[in-house]
């Protein structure tokens, strides 16, 4: 039996595109030249989310993990994973990439600093002749020799580009950090792929934003900020960073100053488990409870979320309860443990 093409019709936009029957909704977008939000195309992320509104979808596989049960039963789906069984209307909005292409780039290791006991700072130099344009908040993919890759957030903002910055984190036998950590030379060459994903400030709302981040998660938060103050927006932007002890907020200095820079950005740090010697006086416990505390009511707040696995799903579970719309809470998940996730 004849298997059948199927119509997508993306809202609000109106952009319309064919599916075939093996191929992914992500896949058949890109395959038309339609540029939908997408990280690690396997259904760990949860970048590619989007809202089936009419129509059915399949998976070939179990559904995926990244989308809660709220998210199952309001109708969202992960279109990496997703094929079309009809014709379907989905709300996803296709990324605006003026001038951002992804390419493969080689980069010479220009900088190493270690920024806390297991934090490493990666500074990557473009050839003279080439510029990475990229949103705050977007990631690369390192290409390794056997092919494989490891993502890593851009710690610094587009604006201050002459150097692309990684914030990496030692992770128990992960094969990159690890080389990091150890013989990865300054001037050493590698392999970017990039930018990627959807993790970056929508600067087309004017709805005021709460950050969350947890451990290296900081790192595309410290991006998003660094360019909202470069831009001279005055949108509330509230950053929480939440870590284990106080020597993890390697950018303690940095995030503290931001308020002095701008009124609008306002910095809280969580500490989860304070060491004795830290003569911590300021907030305890997770940082997603930090922020409940805080704002019991989150009707009308955009939500970004970025770091471990755990962090992001208490999010994306328990703020929709306090008022915060699905659509509108955007995240990236550090998942060092996954092959293709962040290695960071």
């Amino acid at each position: 039996m004849p298997t059948m093409d199927h119509n997508i019709e993306l809202s609000p936009g109106g952009e319309q595109f064919t599916a075939q029957a093996d191929e992914t909704i992500l896949d058949a977008a890109l395959r038309n030249g339609v540029l939908l939000p997408y990280g690690c195309r396997n259904g760990a992320c949860g970048s590619c989310k989007g809202k089936v509104t009419s129509g059915q979808i399949r998976y070939a596989t179990d559904e995926p993990r990244a989308l809660t049960e709220r998210e199952v039963a309001a109708g969202w789906t992960l279109l990496c994973q997703a094929h079309a069984e009809s014709a379907l209307t989905v709300a996803a909005e296709p990324i605006n990439r003026e001038g951002v292409e992804v390419r493969t780039l080689p980069v010479r290791v220009l900088k190493k600093e270690r920024l806390a006991h297991d934090v490493m700072a990666l500074s990557l130099q473009l050839p003279p002749t080439e510029r990475l344009q990229y949103l705050a908040g977007q990631y690369i993919d390192i290409v390794l020799r056997d092919g494989r890759r490891r993502a890593f957030s851009l710690a610094n903002a587009p604006h201050d580009d002459a150097a692309l910055t990684l914030h990496i984190r030692h992770v128990p036998d992960g094969s990159f950090s690890g080389r990091v950590f150890g013989e990865l030379k300054e001037r050493a060459l590698l392999r970017i792929n990039g930018p990627l994903g959807a993790f970056y400030l929508r600067e087309d709302s004017d709805r005021p934003a709460i950050l969350v981040a947890g451990g290296t998660g900081f790192a595309p938060i410290n991006a998003m900020v660094s360019n909202a103050i470069h831009e001279k927006s005055v949108r509330d932007l509230h950053v929480y960073w939440g870590v284990r002890s106080k020597r993890d907020l390697y950018f303690h200095d940095v995030a503290s100053a931001w308020h002095g820079q701008n009124a609008h950005v306002h910095y809280v740090p969580v500490l989860s488990e304070p060491d004795a010697d830290d003569a911590w006086t300021g907030r305890t416990g997770f940082v997603h409870n930090a922020v409940l505390e805080d704002f019991p009511d989150l009707t009308g707040y955009d939500i970004y979320a970025s770091g471990p696995p755990v962090m992001v799903n208490a999010i994306r579970n328990d703020f929709p309860d306090a008022g915060a719309l699905i659509e509108h809470i955007y995240s990236d998940a550090f998942d060092y443990a996954h092959e293709t996730g962040h290695d960071s």
